[in-house]
């Protein structure tokens, strides 16, 4: 498989908890990568020396990697995919882990990706679009019952509201019309929630795994909507249901998707809900998702850089996957206030890493004095691996205990029953 130059140099975009995870996972490939960061946090930067750019911009991001002679561009988080880094590089002449930003709007817009779900005859909510206060308020005060309230545009996991409550619905609605964002309101679906990954090259596609995560801030999914408080994986599904999901829905977009004329290269990452008609689906995303990345990668037995760089070179014909049959399970360590207020720098202080289990960084850094900070809302993800998930869970409240800052807080039902 893909790679061909000895010790290739890879560029990992990115500052959380699925960055570090994708670095310490390629940072133990047969093929012995130099791994780079941007802008990466204090724990990828002990496996990925920071790439440092004169600015943001896509252009410049793809300029610096070409003179700093990278192999590999791995983007992680939906912004930069939204702001074209993969076309840049491309035109650089780099090859680049991730969709276009055309491709990209399976992400970046809900409508489109509806769109795109309902010519592929994949299930999904039904839902209406608006652009304008007036037609979302007629459309909402004229029925009843619980709906669920979107941002048509990124919104770091937090634009969705799912109520019964009208004015509350419009008033969230609204407030991202004003933001120029476009809303969708759909029948609201119930059910367990999965997520499905899968590598996708075109019409080639390649089952991954499946995850489950916490996105509620509260144990037993209550308060609001957070970029994700945790994750297991795998969760309790057949054993078909990888596959056989991956067939029904990920390969039809897929083939949509290039006979729309933006076909897909990259993890293409399904939420799902699994209803009593069956799975379906709730959103795509076009990349790794986070918490799920950092239970799923140490589950991978397969080297991770031969797949990422078939993907970017257009060819999965020889890709192969192999996952381990242990569990794992990754709780997220917020600061005091998340996902409301914003993070005051305070000094942390971590334990020892057990065997069987990872502390991957995301929001931190290093102040004045070189004391590692916990800055963001999100500040690390504790991962437990065992032969049952009793056992990862076990093992990731143990290292969570082992995490130690003002305001640090964290669900305590991450994989409960």
């Amino acid at each position: 498989m893909g790679v061909a130059a000895a010790s290739p140099h890879v560029l990992v975009i990115g500052s959380g908890g699925r960055e570090h995870a994708l670095v310490h996972r390629l940072s133990q490939s047969a093929l012995a990568p130099r791994l780079r960061s941007y802008p990466g946090n204090p724990g990828i930067h002990q496996l990925a020396p920071l790439l440092a750019t004169p600015d943001d911009s896509a252009r410049t991001i793809a300029a610096t990697a070409r003179s700093e002679d990278i192999d590999l561009v791995v983007i992680g988080p939906d912004a930069y995919l939204a702001a074209g880094v993969v076309d840049a590089c491309t035109e650089a002449g780099i090859a680049a882990f991730g969709p276009t930003r055309g491709a990209a709007r399976i992400e970046t817009s809900k409508a489109w990706a509806k769109d795109i779900m309902q010519r592929s005859g994949v299930p999904t909510a039904p839902h209406h679009t608006f652009t304008d206060t007036t037609a979302l308020r007629d459309y909402l005060y004229a029925g009843t019952g619980t709906v669920v309230v979107k941002a048509d545009g990124l919104a770091a996991g937090k634009g969705v509201l799912v109520s019964d409550d009208r004015p509350a619905c419009f008033s969230f609605g609204e407030e991202y019309l004003r933001q120029g964002s476009g809303v969708l309101v759909e029948e609201h679906l119930t059910g367990p929630e999965v997520s499905l990954f899968a590598f996708v090259c075109d019409a080639a596609v390649l089952p991954l795994a499946c995850a489950r995560d916490y996105k509620r801030a509260h144990d037993w999914d209550e308060g609001p909507n957070t970029g994700g408080m945790g994750a297991i994986s795998p969760p309790d599904l057949p054993p078909e249901f990888l596959e056989r999901t991956t067939e029904e829905i990920i390969r039809p977009v897929a083939l949509e998707m290039v006979r729309s004329g933006s076909p897909f290269r990259g993890v293409l990452y399904a939420g799902l809900m699994l209803t009593e008609a069956g799975p379906k689906v709730l959103e795509f995303n076009a990349r790794f998702g986070d918490p799920e990345t950092q239970v799923i990668l140490p589950l991978l037995c397969s080297d991770l850089l031969p797949l990422l760089t078939d993907v970017a070179r257009g060819d999965l014909s020889e890709a192969h996957i192999e996952l381990s049959t242990s569990y794992a399970c990754g709780v997220t360590i917020a600061s005091a206030g998340y996902p409301g207020t914003r993070a005051t720098p305070r000094t942390c202080t971590l334990g020892l890493v057990p065997p069987g289990s990872v502390l991957y960084h995301a929001g931190t850094a290093l102040g004045e004095d070189e004391q590692l900070q916990a800055v963001g809302g999100r500040v690390f993800t504790a991962v437990g691996q065992g032969d049952s998930l009793p056992e990862a869970r076990k093992r990731a409240y143990e290292l969570a205990a082992q995490v130690d800052f003002e305001g640090a807080w964290y669900r305590t039902d991450i994989g409960a029953k």
